[in-house]
């Protein structure tokens, strides 16, 4: 998380947000949730600040996801919030000093009762802030139903006396029966690495960085396998840190329960984990059940740039779609892909399918025109004939989002410069990255919400995520080209919501 910004945005996202919290999902939030540029399909909390996703868990058969806010969802398509009836902003963490702030962390299940809170209690793992000296150390609260949380008495459990330490990953290590806790020490670009039996007492192990992106800093990092190549037998671990405010960058290698080391080959330019404009500090759900079958993630979308000055009326931020990620081998090596979850194919509706040779120019998509911004496309490109092409989306009033491909570079750009009815400083920016097309194919699957836009291009191997904020009336889709003849196989849906909460 960033520091160096006011108070108020320091903690909006961890106490702030829970003023006017309820249960949710009945009648009377259904308008609530037809605010102006409010997401249709991602998770936004009912009122108030939610950034860093702050402990995502998979227990009892339930997603469980926390930002210092609770919400639940049994399939990651529809949500639920919950938090106790009370609407203190004290109602989830209770106990801390006056002194403390609460900074981003995570969650888990004490399965065996190592920390002494009784077995399967929910710890969370933060980081506590200090207001006055602004110090950074890692704290822990404990939880019986996973909804309130007690301040662990002896905190912090980890002070190196620093004032960039921050973000804690905590999970357990089968192999040496030791939690593990991830931690980025953030200015000098480095994720160190604790174990620990009880939660409570940590032992440095080891270090790791500076590596790929080195500027500004890293934070809110995060550790897991996956498969290589749909191989179960055949896993390596992925280190995910947070760059820079606006970025996420992964590392490929092997976790031996003290040390991350890079696989041989590893690039030493960045890998990022979405080449978009807004998507950040992520998390994996930790399967507590044994029962998942894939690694999800979810990340926050915004910078923060420009977070505070989003135009939204029920507060500020919401949550990705929720993304698979695997490693596959390509020509220039192993690298992470990311595929929306199959789970949200049941909100698809009115489905249209066609073949299409581009013309010269600029034209509507007629087939497909949804009558709001809440759909997804699934097309397929012939890049064997050089061109450029691409689409426009958000369109109308004289704004739009360009996204554009050129045959010849391999470069694929983003342009929102123009594409939103808000004053949102900072907010015109382009995406541009190098994309490399499969057997002369350019696959872009693309998800558009009332805010958002999120793109897969070539099953997952580049991701871009980007808000919009467009007016109710921009909701046009245009397809053009510079020359006529290359070949477009296109599917689209519009897309229900998934609300109530």
């Amino acid at each position: 998380m960033k520091i160096n910004i006011i108070d108020w945005i320091k903690v909006g996202f961890v106490l702030g947000l829970f003023q006017g919290y309820s249960i949710m999902g009945n009648a009377q939030n259904t308008e609530l949730y037809k605010e102006k540029y409010r997401p249709q399909y991602h998770f936004s909390p009912r009122k108030g600040w939610i950034s860093d996703p702050s402990g995502f868990i998979y227990y009892q058969n339930k997603y469980h996801m926390y930002w210092w806010g609770k919400a639940e969802s049994e399939d990651l398509v529809h949500y639920k919030q919950v938090i106790p009836n009370n609407d203190s902003v004290f109602s989830c963490m209770r106990g801390a000093p006056e002194n403390i702030a609460y900074f981003t962390g995570s969650i888990l299940i004490d399965k065996n009762n190592t920390a002494g809170f009784g077995k399967n209690a929910y710890v969370a793992a933060y980081t506590a802030f200090e207001k006055d000296t602004k110090k950074q150390a890692q704290g822990i609260s404990y939880s019986g139903d996973g909804l309130t949380f007690d301040y662990y008495q002896g905190n912090p459990v980890l002070d190196i006396e620093s004032t960039e330490f921050r973000d804690p990953t905590v999970f357990y290590y089968e192999p040496t029966k030791k939690w593990i806790m991830v931690v980025a020490k953030a200015l000098e670009k480095k994720v160190k690495f604790y174990s620990s039996s009880d939660l409570k007492k940590w032992e440095w192990m080891s270090d790791f960085g500076p590596a790929g992106n080195e500027e500004r800093a890293w934070e809110c990092p995060d550790l897991f396998q996956l498969s290589v190549d749909d191989n179960p037998l055949n896993k390596k671990w992925v280190l995910v840190v947070s760059i820079n405010w606006n970025k996420e960058q992964y590392f490929i290698g092997n976790f031996d329960g003290k040390e991350f080391k890079l696989i041989e080959n590893h690039p030493k330019e960045a890998l990022y984990v979405d080449k978009g404009l807004d998507y950040y500090a992520s998390r994996t759900f930790r399967d507590y059940d044994n029962t998942l079958k894939t690694v999800s993630t979810m990340g926050w979308v915004s910078t923060w740039d420009y977070a505070p000055h989003v135009p939204s009326t029920y507060g500020k931020g919401f949550w990705s779609l929720p993304r698979d990620l695997a490693l596959k081998t390509f020509p220039e090596g192993l690298r992470m892909i990311q595929t929306p979850v199959k789970q949200l194919e049941q909100l698809r509706y009115d489905e249209i399918s066609f073949q299409h040779t581009l013309e010269m120019g600029v034209h509507r998509l007629p087939q497909f025109s949804p009558e709001e911004n809440c759909y997804e496309m699934d097309v397929c490109f012939d890049v064997s004939s050089k061109n450029v092409f691409g689409f426009n989306l958000c369109v109308g009033e004289g704004r739009k989002v360009v996204i554009s491909y050129d045959t010849e570079s391999n470069s694929l750009l983003i342009d929102r410069m123009n594409c939103t009815d808000a004053s949102i400083p900072g907010f015109g920016r382009v995406a541009f990255a190098k994309v490399t097309p499969e057997n002369n194919q350019l696959k872009m699957h693309i998800f558009v919400d009332k805010s958002s836009i999120e793109l897969f291009v070539n099953e997952g191997k580049d991701v871009f995520t980007l808000l919009t904020y467009p007016s109710e009336g921009q909701t046009g889709i245009e397809v053009f080209a510079l020359q006529k003849g290359t070949s477009m196989k296109f599917k689209g849906w519009k897309l229900k919501p998934s609300s109530p909460y």
